[in-house]
């Protein structure tokens, strides 16, 4: 049965029902009301002539009154021996008639809803038997997988098309490996790795590499979601589990890929409720796991940003063989990620990519594919066929910092205090030994609620932190608010995000990298979720804490007195940035030095006059 006919069965049906509900309605409302009166009341009204008609049946009298209005009624009486009642009903001119067999009015109201009721019935079944076939299942097949099967070059991605993660894509060559050749690796006596878990923050791009392994060894490719196996119904999610193993037996060699396994993989008897559903699909998991043979070539890959809540039994050795880490791509591996997604893209002469991945330090793949796309975007807006590097650094100040506001409009007062915030910003970091170079300072609002922004870029990738970095960094965040209250006397809003920021560098410093005088090298928090948002709980006692929060207050302090003094010593320099942003809104990094610079060199000469002359 086709799909057309399936909606003219459909349709019909609605309309015959349509019909009868009208059709009940319309008879419900035209049938009269009964009212039960004596039979002298009835002849009382035919003598005062109320009555226009009569109906005698085999057990009662039906009277339909005169002027019934549009709401009909009657009334009804009881049968009486009354030999002078047609003669009355003659001589006061009533209608009246008699009915041997009386309707079974109870019967045809049964027939009557009993013929609905199969009607509706056939209705919903062709409507939630539509639903189910889309859906891929019968009634009783609700626990089968949801799962989508990728055959042989199906999946279309390799190993060329992954970047920014060699030492993954190592660990996952030699399952591509035994997949092509398993002959090699039997003669050795080793066998296939059963599974292997991808860990990492979300768009590192698990999912990707898991395709690419699939491509790669020409195989099969099986993925479900983690969340697919969870149901209302108690033992649909082993039901699934096993019918996803079914299959995978059946297609072998090919990849099974879990993603986001930790919704059905976590720790079991967490809490006293627990989740019968959850654990018996866990449990059907890793019997499955146990029980299928790796030697057919069928390997499970699965992916998880929250390792720490897996269950000890699913993380073993036979079970997930490896645990591969999907990191945040270094500066090299942002590069190549560029490279990749740029490939297919019109670009012109003066892009930089490497600055790109300079200026992007903890971007994952995901977020560089967006800045490449967003340029493209841009470029079709500005009326280009081709992407710049201007459309590459306005997408990347996007993703960092939200959109242009042109239409927010700041007071003259308002704007110059911005400048003096983001210069004073820049000013510290330019002060600063071994401080990351300013490239932009801008006093353009932006959508995420910054008013203007100071853009930083390290020539180097670093992967360690000095004491004196964080320290220098917390001075730079200062630098905002000293600048506002070494010019202005007054204290703004605009530092908060600057606050907040400090405020984490001072307490990683004291509670988890061992930078502390008071404390030294104790860990006084721990890291929970390291690959999604990395919040910390404390490991301390309360008195301790307490001890915590005056250490990072004394830190704060210590590099706020630093940053207003330095702000102080270069109100000058500051003034003539200021004055020269609030001119053009955004000036590059190379205009702020040049400024500076020149500042800096009157100053030593003022300094070298006055040696001169003493």
């Amino acid at each position: 049965m086709n799909d057309k006919f399936k909606r003219l069965i459909f349709v019909f049906l609605a309309v015959l029902i349509s019909i009868f509900i009208i059709i009940f309605i319309v008879y419900i409302m035209a049938k009269p009301t009964e009212q039960e009166i004596s039979y002298s009341d009835f002849l009382n009204k035919v003598l005062a002539h109320e009555v226009k008609s009569v109906k005698i049946t085999s057990n009662r009298i039906e009277i339909m009154p005169v002027n019934n209005g549009i709401i009909k009624y009657k009334y009804i009486t009881g049968i009486m021996d009354d030999p002078n009642l047609v003669n009355v009903l003659r001589n006061n001119d009533v209608d009246f008639s008699a009915q041997i067999v009386e309707q079974d009015s109870v019967f045809s109201a049964f027939l009557f809803w009993s013929l609905l009721m199969v009607l509706i019935a056939v209705l919903w079944f062709f409507l939630f038997r539509n639903v189910i076939e889309k859906s891929g299942g019968g009634v009783m097949s609700f626990g089968k997988n949801a799962s989508k099967i990728f055959g042989e070059k199906k999946t279309g991605i390799t190993f060329k098309d992954v970047a920014g993660q060699e030492e993954a894509k190592e660990s996952l060559v030699e399952i591509v490996n035994y997949l092509h050749d398993p002959a090699a690796y039997i003669a050795i006596g080793a066998r296939l790795p059963k599974g292997a878990l991808l860990v990492g923050p979300p768009g590192t791009g698990k999912t990707l590499l898991a395709k690419a392994v699939a491509g790669e060894a020409n195989v099969p490719f099986f993925s479900i979601s983690g969340s697919d196996f969870i149901e209302m119904f108690v033992g649909v999610g082993a039901s699934r589990v096993r019918d996803l193993f079914k299959k995978a037996d059946e297609k072998a060699p090919c990849i099974v890929f879990i993603d986001e396994i930790d919704a059905v993989g976590k720790t079991r008897g967490g809490s006293l409720g627990g989740n019968d559903e959850r654990d018996q699909t866990l449990n059907q998991l890793l019997s499955e796991m146990d029980g299928f043979d790796s030697s057919k070539g069928v390997v499970i890959l699965a992916a998880t940003n929250r390792p720490e809540t897996l269950d000890p039994a699913l993380m073993r050795p036979g079970r997930f063989d490896r645990q591969i880490i999907v990191e945040r791509p270094d500066y090299a591996g942002r590069l190549s990620v560029l490279k990749v997604h740029i490939k297919n893209v019109k670009v012109g002469s003066d892009i930089n990519l490497e600055f790109i991945a300079r200026a992007t330090p903890g971007a994952v793949g995901a977020d560089l594919a967006n800045i490449v796309n967003e340029s493209a975007l841009r470029a079709v807006r500005m009326g280009r066929n081709y992407i710049i590097h201007e459309d590459l650094e306005e997408s990347m100040e996007v993703i960092i910092a939200g959109k242009q506001k042109k239409d927010r409009i700041l007071s003259p007062y308002e704007k110059k205090l911005v400048a003096y915030h983001e210069v004073g910003h820049a000013l510290v970091a330019a002060l600063l030994k071994d401080a990351a170079p300013v490239h932009k300072i801008t006093i353009v609002p932006r959508t995420m609620g910054s008013l203007g922004y100071t853009l930083q870029v390290d020539e180097d990738e670093k992967y360690l932190m000095s004491k004196d970095d964080i320290l220098n960094k917390i001075k730079i965040f200062m630098g905002g608010r000293c600048s506002e209250e070494a010019v202005f006397n007054t204290l703004t809003t605009g530092a908060t995000s600057d606050i907040e920021q400090a405020t984490n560098l001072a307490r990683n410093m004291v509670t988890m990298y061992g930078m502390s005088d008071e404390f030294g090298m104790v860990a006084l928090e721990s890291m929970q979720n390291k690959y999604l948002d990395g919040r910390t709980i404390m490991n301390c006692s309360e008195e301790t804490a307490t001890k915590v929060d005056d250490e990072v207050k004394s830190i704060i302090n210590g590099c706020y007195n630093s940053s207003i003094r330095l702000i102080k010593d270069n109100v000058k320099t500051m003034d003539e940035v200021a004055e020269f942003l609030m001119q053009k809104e955004t000036i590059t990094g190379e205009e702020f030095m040049e400024i500076f610079n020149k500042n800096k060199e009157l100053l030593y000469d003022e300094n070298k006059n006055i040696e001169l002359l003493k």
